[in-house]
């Protein structure tokens, strides 16, 4: 039954208002802002995705008279992250979401400078009117966020601070609290509130709890507050378990463990950034007990004492114990290493933890800055294994790089930019357009960027009088690439954007032919281009800005033509064993303070002479590196980090909190589905970001203890193309790979494996003939895994190719799996939802094969079903075959009495739909949102029934959507009119 929301009615009414009162601005982009969003290649039709711009974490989760409210972290300007604002998204089903005008925006002075940018928090529905906002007939929604003060802030600059604005119309406006903020601690990291309301069992005393984060301590912070505008500190949990990084995003939460409501357990979570399971972002769980005032933790894991093997250095006789140390020359305080190895942490330095006795090697002497490397004395490998604690920065040694930053051999171009004084670029033949012809005299640049060569360079930031802002092109004179300069390298730093408004450009015959973009830094590098095709030819270089706002800049530096590439700079922070000159195994840390076990199997080069070397190359973020305790043994050391809880494996499921208010006992969780190691340059079009979907989480007994299961929400089985779905019996899996005969973009995938005899079993998705994601068990290691390394389109950032997987252990010598894909995404469930990896990904265009794999012989399968899903987003019809849009519809309606007015507003409307093409979806429309959608397939019936309740007095207008997979057609309207 479809029953007609006042809150879609006010929705579109205050729309309207907002663009008459011309503040456009405040409203989410309008569709003719770009292209239809359907039509965009990684748009996902499952997951919620903002229809323009950028979203993050999710926000004030929270279920109202019978919708659900889903606010987000939102620039509404862009689709980099910046401007933060709440944007806001509703939905009765958890299934399809509208989106709805910006909730909370950004914050402004009178000069327009912007002095407040609105950072995450949560929704309370205050019944008892605790607050003053509302009345206890009409209670408010209460948002409790984090106002973090910018720099032009005039008393509260740098600061973070928790804040109140209320709704009194369901979630439609929000009107900010004139006493903001109302809980300062004087800090610039206490951020991400989420409230909840407490009842003792033993007192019946109710009153509101604050879990917050101090994030760069580590802790959670508890508060308690009667009417939400004055709070009391209760207590702190942390650190604990998981320390890389920050954390963020704090939930505090009661389960029944078993569905028992006698044995209840309370979890805790924490996300943090970076320094998850998979690297990067992630969230970790706690289960305990919260008393009112005390979390406390029955799941924490203390860091384990050494395990078994031998000693090779431990660093705690105050000595480097006869390695070899350079300290980079000329540092003040003789660092990274100085000449004895640190105790623990170090002045700036976020709390080290993890190591083992009186001391460790501590690159950040100085702070990240100073560069060296040590060596271990010589040794004879006699055992299987070299175990080793390794923290600190995530900047891995890459093979072929330098640790210095020579040009290589050839001609120079330009002078290296090393002008006369008082010369200009202008003045020596190149061509200046925009702001950079303004003020000639900035080019070339003597400031900005790291790692240039000379006093000189090209720096867009500096070039002109606008920053960031500066918008033109500085192109160079020709010069002619003579046979044998195979190659045109050149340093660049700044901005990195992918859509052509940031780049490098090489010129041949007035064409483009070769591009480059900045590494999002101020370090310039190397990049090479491969010329040797225009050998002969004149070209020229050009330097494009054509962007705008954070890094919208270029910096460029040392053109050199000649021979052979240049050699990338390293920015390791690294340590790697050595056999007879070449690394042969190698470590870097999680960007974390946080020191855990690296294991190498050296077997292969037993009885052989080796060393360890320890390499800190960076001069920047986590340009430092930690390692303790290295050890010789027979077995690998475990990683504490994998002892840890973790709501999910994979490399996309951040910023994870539950729903407030949700019906039936129901515990509903939402994650963003990104990381910020990449976040900012996933390579999809006017938006950036989805949502995972929707998950269902409960509380069940295993061996460690009560431990969280997760589901996707039942609601989302109602997409569910069942008709058409695919497949397979039980049969042998041969060695190698198989594609099958059933595709999809958008699909469930239910599959059981056994792996017997075989290294490794799976199934592969969004696959086309050159690449795929691979979904598989090793059997070797006894883990699932998702393998995105050549999922697509990897190369838009380096720390996004991965393999992640998680330890599942078979169950009868099988393991069961379901997997949802959704055009640019998968998230698979295993264990009965006690394991899960979430994945994004970024396939060819058109890659939607499904295939199945063996690695060695022995494994079979038991099951597999592929199951089409309907979209719930931007395109709904999922698959049906057809080859033009759906036909016209009949729409009438069953009021009573049959002329004249309905008489109580309870009604039926009817939609017959037409013969030929298929109708897939029929959606029935009022003021702009759907208020009754039905699904079909080919066998059923041509009448689609909208039963309609409690419809207000007054006119109701009603238009019809039918929709297929070739496209849309609006049907016919109808008018109904309720007496009253």
């Amino acid at each position: 039954m479809t029953t007609k929301s006042r809150w879609r009615a006010t929705v579109a009414a205050a729309a309207v208002a907002v663009l008459a009162l011309g503040v456009a601005g405040a409203m989410p982009a309008m569709a003719d802002d770009g292209p239809d969003p359907a039509s965009e290649q990684y748009r996902p039709y499952l997951h919620f995705s903002p229809e323009r711009n950028w979203m993050n974490d999710p926000n004030g989760l929270v279920h109202e008279d019978g919708t659900w409210h889903l606010f987000f972290q939102h620039n509404p300007y862009g689709t980099r992250w910046g401007n933060m604002s709440w944007g806001h998204a509703t939905s009765t089903d958890l299934v399809h979401w509208e989106e709805q005008p910006i909730a909370i925006p950004q914050g402004f002075d009178g000069e327009g400078r912007a002095i407040e940018d609105i950072f995450s928090g949560s929704v309370v529905v205050d019944e008892q009117n605790t607050s003053g906002f509302g009345t206890t007939e009409d209670p408010p929604m209460v948002a409790i966020y984090t106002s973090a003060y910018t720099p032009a802030h005039p008393t509260l600059a740098g600061r973070q601070a928790q804040s109140l604005a209320y709704s009194t119309d369901h979630g439609l406006t929000w009107t900010k609290y004139a006493a903001n903020p109302v809980l300062d601690r004087g800090s610039s990291n206490f951020r991400d509130p989420k409230v909840f309301r407490y009842t003792d069992p033993a007192t019946g005393e109710s009153y509101w709890v604050m879990v917050a984060v101090e994030a760069v301590q580590y802790k959670v912070v508890l508060y308690r507050s009667d009417d939400l505008k004055t709070w009391t500190h209760l207590s702190d949990f942390g650190p604990a378990n998981a320390t890389g990084g920050i954390w963020e995003c704090p939930d505090l939460f009661p389960l029944a463990v078993d569905g028992d409501p006698a044995n209840t357990r309370w979890v805790l979570v924490v996300n943090l950034n970076p320094g998850s399971v998979a690297g990067g972002s992630g969230g970790q769980y706690f289960v305990g007990d919260f008393d009112g005032t005390t979390f406390t933790s029955e799941s924490t894991v203390p860091d384990a004492a050494l395990p078994a093997g031998e000693v090779f250095a431990g660093f705690d006789d105050g000595t480097y114990e006869g390695w070899s140390v350079e300290n980079e020359p000329g540092n003040w305080k003789n660092g990274p290493w100085t000449d004895a190895p640190a105790a623990g942490t170090l002045a700036g330095q976020n709390p080290v933890s993890g190591f083992i006795g009186a001391g460790l090697v501590n690159g950040f002497t100085d702070g990240d800055w100073p560069v060296g490397s040590m060596e271990s004395p010589t040794f004879t490998i006699d055992r299987t294994f070299v175990n080793l604690l390794v923290g600190g920065g995530n900047h891995p040694r890459v093979e072929g790089t330098q640790l210095g930053n020579e040009p290589p051999a050839g001609r120079l171009l330009f002078d290296g930019f090393e002008l006369p004084d008082g010369t200009t670029l202008a003045d020596s033949g190149w061509r200046i357009t925009g702001d950079f012809a303004t003020e000639p005299w900035r080019n070339p640049s003597t400031a900005g960027g790291d790692y240039y060569l000379g006093a000189k360079r090209i720096n867009t930031w500096e070039g002109g009088p606008k920053g960031d802002d500066n918008l033109g092109d500085l192109t160079s004179p020709s010069f002619t690439i003579q046979p044998g300069e195979d190659h045109l390298s050149f340093l660049v730093g700044g901005g990195k954007r992918i859509d052509g408004t940031l780049e490098t450009r090489l010129l041949v015959d007035g064409e483009v032919v070769r591009t480059a973009t900045g590494p999002e830094a101020g370090q310039l590098n190397w990049q090479s281009w491969d010329v040797s095709e225009f050998a002969g030819r004149d070209a020229s270089f050009q330097v494009h800005d054509d962007a705008t706002g954070g890094w919208g800049h270029l910096t460029v530096d040392h053109l050199v033509l000649g021979a052979e590439p240049a050699q990338v700079r390293s920015d390791e922070t690294s340590v790697s064993l050595v056999v007879d000159g070449e690394v042969v195994r190698t470590a870097t840390g999680r960007n974390s303070e946080n020191l855990d076990w690296v294991s190498w199997d050296v077997a292969d080069y037993a009885g052989r002479e080796a060393s360890v070397r320890i390499v800190d190359n960076n001069r920047f973020g986590w340009g430092h590196v930690l390692v303790d305790q290295v050890m010789f043994a027979d077995a690998p050391a475990a990683p504490r980090i994998e002892g840890y809880d973790w709501l999910d494996w994979g490399r996309d499921y951040y910023a994870t909190v539950s729903f407030a208010n949700a019906p039936d006992g129901r515990r509903v969780m939402l994650g963003w589905m990104n990381d910020w190691d990449y976040a900012n340059d996933i390579p999809t079009g006017t938006w950036r970001s989805a949502m995972a979907l929707p998950r269902d989480v409960s509380l069940v007994t295993t061996e460690r203890g009560p431990r969280l299961v997760q589901q996707v929400v039942p609601e989302f089985a109602q997409l569910e193309q069942r008709d058409l779905a695919w497949t397979d019996a039980a049969r042998p899996i041969a060695p190698g790979s198989e594609v099958l005969p059933v595709s999809g973009d958008v699909v469930r995938i239910d599959a059981v494996l056994r792996p017997g005899d075989a290294e490794a079993v799976g199934i592969s998705v969004l696959g086309d003939d050159e690449t795929a994601t691979w979904i598989g068990y090793d059997a070797a290691s006894g883990r699932l895994f998702v393998d995105r390394r050549d999922s697509g389109n990897t190369g838009f950032h380096p720390a996004f190719a991965s393999l992640d997987d998680a330890p599942v252990p078979l169950v009868d010598g099988r393991i069961a799996i379901t997997a949802y894909v959704d055009r640019a995404s998968v998230e698979v469930f295993t264990a009965d939802g006690r394991t899960t990896i979430t994945d994004q990904v970024f396939p060819n265009a058109g890659a939607d094969a499904i295939g199945l794999w063996a690695e060695g012989a022995g494994a079979a399968l038991e099951s597999l079903t592929v199951t089409p899903l309907h979209g719930a987003m931007y395109r709904e019809a999922g698959v049906d075959g057809a080859t033009t849009t759906p036909p016209a519809a009949e729409v009438t309606a069953l009021t009573g009495p049959k002329h004249g007015p309905d008489a109580d507003g309870d009604y039926v409307v009817k939609v017959k739909v037409g013969k030929g093409q298929p109708t897939t979806v029929v959606r029935l429309v009022e003021d702009g949102s759907v208020v009754g959608r039905v699904y079909r397939s080919a066998s059923s019936d041509r009448v689609v029934e909208f039963p309609i309740t409690d419809a207000a007095p007054g006119e109701h207008r009603y238009a019809v959507e039918l929709e297929n997979s070739a496209g849309t057609t609006d049907g016919a309207t109808l008018v109904v009119r309720v007496a009253g």
